[in-house]
C-alpha cells in the first residue's frame, strides 16, 4: 500500500489536517452568545443535529468545576472512540504514580571491573524510557555526553561488546489493538525503552536525471534504517508519480517500488525506525570513538525477552544522562499529541507499579508486559476516583488503539479530578491552547475560545473528539468532552472539528450561571 494512505490515516496526526480545516473554517458566521442554560443546549443542539451527523454518534458533557452542576449532556454515558483524548488518562497514572519532576536517565554500566582503564568485559547502553533523547533543546549531544563521562572517568579501553539494552521495557514494542499497517508510519513508531531522535527518520526520493534509471533514496539519519531494497524508478518525464514503500511488521527491510517521475521535486516521507536500540547504539559507538573510547567487541542488541546471566541491577553506572522533568515530558507529548512519549510514559509508570508489588512480596501470578502494568495501575487509579469500569476501557497510552472506549462523562469526571490535584493548573498548561499552541494552534482564533479554551484533540479516521477546559464570558470555570464517532465525511463537506470548536465558542461565549 502507499505510503501516503499510512500519513493521511489519523489526519496528519490532529495537526496539519487539522491546522488546515480551522484555518478556513472561520469564514463562517460568528457564534452568538448565550445567556440561559435553555438557549445553551439549543445552540449545541444544532450544531449536532445536523443532517450530515445522522449516522453518526455523539457523545458530550460539560460540567461546571466551580458548582460541580451540568450544563449539557448528550448521550454522555455511551461509550465511544477517544482516540488521542484517551492521553488524558495516560497523564493521571504517570503524574499518580511518578510525580511531576521524576527525570528519566540513560545510563552507561559495567558489571566488569575496570582496571589501569580498561574495562574487561561489556559495555552496556541502558535505555530507562527518555524519549526524549536528541530532540531539540534536550539533550541533542546525549551520546557525546555519555562518552564524555565516560573517558573522564579514566575508561579508553572495552575489551567486550557495547550492548544496547532496551530490555527495561518488559512486552512488546505496539500498543495494544494498534493497527498493523500503522507501524511503519511516524505517528506509530515503536515504544522502546532505549529511544532516540522520537524513532523517526527521514527518506527523501529523487528522480534520477533520465528515465528509466533507480530513483535516489536519501536517509536522514544515515543508518537509521538498517537495510532498502530499491526498485523505485525514474518514469517518464510529466507522468504520475506512482512512490510506494513498504515494511512489513516485525521486518527491518523498507522495500521502494513504483516511479517517480523525471525532473519531479524530492518528496519525503517520515518513517519509523525498526530498532531504535540498534541505532541509538551505533549513535553511543561514533561518540565513543570521537573521545578516544575504543570498542573491541561487536555492537549488540539486548531485547525483551532475551534474558541476561548477570544481574544489571548489579551493575556499575559509568555515566548518566537525565531527562527534562516529567511535567515537561507531559507538555511536549500533549501539545503534540505526541504518541511515543505518553506510551513510554505508560511504561515507566507500568514499571514502577511492578517493582512495587515485587517488594510488597504479594505480586500477581502469571506474567504482565509493562504497559499491562501501566493499564492495571490506570484502572486502580479510576476506581478510586470513582469512574466505573463500564465508563471507561484504556488499553493503551497512546490512544492509538480502537480498543480505547470512554464515555463523556467519564472523561469529565478525570478533569474534575485533575483540576483538583496540586499539579492542576500545570496539567491544565500543559494542554494545547485554542488559537496559540499544539494541536490547536490554528483552531478558534479570533474568538472567545481563544488563549482560553485549554483541552486535548483526539483525531483517527471517523473520530474526532476535544476534551479539556474552559471560562465562560461570565467566569465560570467548565470541564467540557465533546466526541464524534462513526462520521464519514462527504468530499465537499467541512471538517467535523469545525463543530466541535463551534460547541466550545458557545461554551466561552455563554454569559449564564449553572
Amino acid at each position: 500500500m502507499k505510503l501516503s494512505r499510512y500519513l493521511l490515516r489519523i489526519g496528519a496526526a490532529c495537526m496539519l489536517l487539522g491546522a488546515m480545516a480551522g484555518a478556513h473554517a472561520y469564514a463562517d458566521s460568528p457564534i452568538a452568545a448565550t445567556t440561559t442554560r435553555e438557549q445553551l443546549a439549543s445552540a449545541i443542539d444544532e450544531q449536532i443535529g445536523q443532517p450530515r451527523f445522522d449516522a453518526a454518534s455523539w457523545g458530550i458533557a460539560v460540567v461546571s468545576l466551580d458548582s460541580g452542576r451540568t450544563l449539557y449532556a448528550h448521550d454522555a454515558d455511551r461509550l465511544l472512540q477517544p482516540a488521542s483524548a484517551a492521553k488524558l488518562y495516560t497523564a493521571a497514572v504517570v503524574l499518580d504514580t511518578i510525580g511531576t519532576g521524576y527525570r528519566i536517565p540513560t545510563q552507561l554500566l559495567a558489571t566488569r571491573q575496570v582496571v589501569q582503564g580498561r574495562l574487561e568485559g561489556p559495555l552496556i547502553l541502558r535505555g530507562m524510557g527518555d524519549p526524549t533523547l536528541d530532540t531539540p533543546g534536550t539533550n541533542m549531544d546525549w551520546a557525546d555526553q555519555l562518552a564524555e563521562q565516560l573517558a573522564a572517568s579514566g575508561v579508553h579501553d572495552v575489551q567486550g561488546d557495547l550492548i544496547a539494552d532496551d530490555s527495561y521495557f518488559q512486552g512488546p514494542q505496539t500498543g495494544s489493538g494498534w493497527e498493523a499497517r500503522d507501524l511503519q508510519s511516524w505517528f506509530a513508531v515503536p515504544a522502546s525503552a532505549l529511544s532516540v531522535r522520537e524513532n523517526v527518520a527521514d527518506l527523501t526520493v529523487a528522480p534520477a536525471k533520465a528515465p528509466g534509471y533507480p530513483a535516489s533514496l536519501m536517509l536522514d539519519p544515515p543508518g537509521a534504517i538498517t537495510r532498502m531494497v530499491n526498485n523505485l524508478a525514474t518514469g517518464a518525464r510529466d507522468t504520475r508519480s506512482d512512490v510506494n514503500l513498504y515494511r512489513a511488521p516485525g521486518d527491518a527491510t523498507l522495500y521502494a517500488f513504483g516511479t517517480i517521475a523525471a525532473h519531479a521535486e524530492p518528496q519525503t516521507y517520515k518513517l519509523a525506525i525498526a530498532d531504535p536500540a540498534w541505532y541509538a547504539g551505533t549513535r553511543l559507538r561514533e561518540a565513543l570513538e570521537r573521545h578516544g573510547v575504543r570498542i573491541h567487541g561487536n555492537l549488540r542488541v539486548r531485547h525483551w525477552p532475551e534474558q541476561d546471566a548477570t544481574d544489571i541491577n548489579k551493575a556499575v553506572v559509568l555515566a548518566e544522562v537525565l531527562s527534562p522533568p516529567m511535567m515537561e515530558i507531559l507538555d511536549r507529548g500533549l501539545k503534540r499529541s505526541q504518541n511515543l512519549y505518553l506510551q513510554n510514559l505508560l511504561q515507566i509508570a507500568g514499571v514502577k507499579a511492578h517493582a512495587n508489588a515485587e517488594q510488597s512480596g504479594d505480586p500477581p501470578s502469571g506474567f504482565l508486559s509493562s504497559d499491562a502494568w501501566g493499564i492495571r495501575t490506570l484502572k486502580a487509579l479510576l476506581d478510586r476516583i470513582g469512574i466505573a469500569p463500564g465508563m471507561a476501557q484504556i488499553e493503551d497510552g497512546a490512544g492509538l488503539s480502537r480498543q480505547d472506549l470512554s464515555t463523556a462523562n467519564a472523561m469529565v469526571h478525570l478533569l474534575t479530578y485533575l483540576a483538583s490535584q496540586p499539579y492542576g493548573d500545570q496539567l491544565r498548561n500543559a494542554l494545547p491552547s485554542a488559537g496559540v499552541d499544539g494541536t490547536l494552534e490554528w483552531r478558534m482564533r479570533n474568538t472567545a475560545a481563544a488563549d482560553n479554551v485549554h483541552a486535548k484533540t483526539g483525531s483517527m479516521n471517523n473520530v474526532r473528539c476535544l476534551v479539556g477546559y474552559v471560562t465562560t464570558e461570565a467566569g465560570e470555570h467548565l470541564a467540557f468532552a465533546i466526541m464524534l464517532n462513526n462520521f464519514v465525511r462527504g468530499g465537499d463537506e467541512p471538517s467535523p472539528s469545525r463543530n466541535l470548536d463551534a460547541i466550545v465558542e458557545l461554551l466561552a461565549e455563554f454569559r449564564g450561571k449553572s
